[in-house]
C-alpha cells in the first residue's frame, strides 16, 4: 500500500485525509516512482477548493522529487534508480509513491538534493517561462514582480537580476522587503496601493514594459497603471481570487496594453520544450545565480497545516512536504 493525502470534497484544509491507498502500476509509457519530497503550491489550494475543477476522490499536487523504482513499457530514457523531478500535470504528488506519464519527469544532477528538486520545479519553470518567453526580458528594463518574497518571486528576483533586469518588487510585509532585496529586487515596495506613483517615481515617469502579476483580483487594475504604452499585464495566479471579466476599452485607454493568462502546461506540454526549460534552470540554479530557498517543510501527513501557513501569507520562499 502506498499513503496519500486524499480530498473527498472540496473545500477548506480540512477535506484533505491521509489515507491508504493502492500502490500503482506503471502502465506504458509510464514510470513508478517514490516520492523523497512533494513541492507545495499555491495552485495545490486551487485544486483543493474547487476553483480548478478535478474529479474527486482526488489527490492534489503537481511537483516532486524521488526515484524511479519502475518503469511501463516503451520508457527508454529513464533506468530504475534514476534520480528525477516534474512539474505539472497530472495531479497526484501529494502521495509516498505515485504512478506519472515518464515523458514529464527530467533527470535530477546529483549537486542538487531531492527538496531543492521538488521546491524549484513548478516555481523555477515558471520563472523561467515568464522571463524568457511570455515576455524575454532585455538588461536595463525595468519590471514589477508582485509577491517577490514568495516562492516564484524571489526565484524570479535573482535570475532577472542575473540577466541585468532592474527589478520592483512588492510584498505585503517589511520583514518580507527585506527577503526580496535579498534576492536581488532593486526596490522593494510594501503594498500596493500606492504602486502606480511609486513606479512613475522610480521609472522616472517612464513606467515598465511588463507586469508580474500572480496575486490577480485585487491588484489587477493597479497593476494596469504601472505600465508603459503597449506593455504587457502577465497574469500568472490567482492568490487574491480569479480576475473579473476585463472591459478591453480599458486597455485602449490605457495606452494599448496587453494581457495575457499563461500557464506552466502550455509552455511545457512539449517535451523538448519541457527538457530546455528544465535544463536551464538546472543551470542557473548549479551555478548558483538561483538560490531556492526551502524555508518551510511539513510532513506530508500534515499537509493542511501546509496549506493554512500558505493561505494565511505566513511563508517565504518556498515550502516542501516531506513523505
Amino acid at each position: 500500500m502506498t499513503k496519500a493525502i486524499r480530498i473527498h470534497a472540496n473545500g477548506g484544509p480540512e477535506v484533505m485525509r491521509w489515507e491508504d491507498v493502492p500502490t500503482p502500476e506503471p502502465g506504458a509509457g509510464e514510470a513508478l516512482i517514490r516520492h523523497e519530497a512533494v513541492g507545495l503550491n499555491y495552485i495545490d489550494v486551487y485544486f483543493r477548493t474547487g476553483l480548478y475543477k478535478s474529479a474527486l476522490p482526488a489527490t492534489i499536487g503537481m511537483e516532486g522529487s524521488g526515484v524511479v523504482l519502475a518503469l511501463g513499457v516503451g520508457v527508454t530514457d529513464l533506468a530504475v534508480g534514476d534520480r528525477v523531478a516534474y512539474a505539472g500535470g497530472p495531479i497526484g504528488a501529494y502521495a509516498t509513491q505515485r504512478v506519472i506519464p515518464a515523458d514529464r519527469l527530467v533527470l535530477l544532477p546529483a549537486e542538487i538534493d531531492f527538496n531543492t528538486g521538488a521546491a524549484m520545479m513548478l516555481q523555477g519553470l515558471t520563472a523561467q517561462y515568464l522571463l524568457r518567453r511570455t515576455f524575454p526580458v532585455q538588461a536595463g528594463q525595468t519590471i514589477v514582480v508582485h509577491a517577490a518574497a514568495g516562492g516564484v518571486g524571489l526565484i524570479m528576483c535573482q535570475w532577472a537580476k542575473y540577466l541585468g533586469v532592474n527589478v520592483i518588487g512588492v510584498v505585503s510585509t517589511p520583514e518580507k522587503a527585506e527577503l526580496a532585496r535579498e534576492h536581488g529586487a532593486d526596490h522593494v515596495i510594501v503594498g500596493y496601493q500606492d504602486l502606480p506613483a511609486e513606479v512613475k517615481r522610480i521609472t522616472g515617469g517612464a513606467m515598465v514594459p511588463v507586469v508580474y502579476d500572480g496575486v490577480g483580483k485585487d491588484t489587477f487594475n493597479i497593476s494596469l497603471d504601472c505600465l508603459a504604452p503597449l506593455g504587457l499585464m502577465v497574469v500568472f495566479g490567482n492568490a487574491s481570487g480569479p480576475v473579473p471579466p476585463v472591459d478591453l476599452g480599458v486597455l485602449t485607454a490605457k495606452g494599448s496594453l496587453f494581457v495575457t493568462r499563461p500557464t506552466l502546461a502550455t509552455y511545457t506540454a512539449k517535451r523538448s520544450d519541457l527538457v530546455a526549460a528544465a535544463a536551464e534552470l538546472m543551470d542557473v540554479v548549479a551555478k548558483g545565480v538561483v538560490k531556492i530557498r526551502v524555508n518551510q517543510t511539513f510532513p506530508l501527513s500534515e499537509a493542511a497545516a501546509a496549506h493554512i501557513a500558505l493561505e494565511g501569507r505566513k511563508t517565504t520562499g518556498s515550502t516542501v512536504l516531506i513523505p
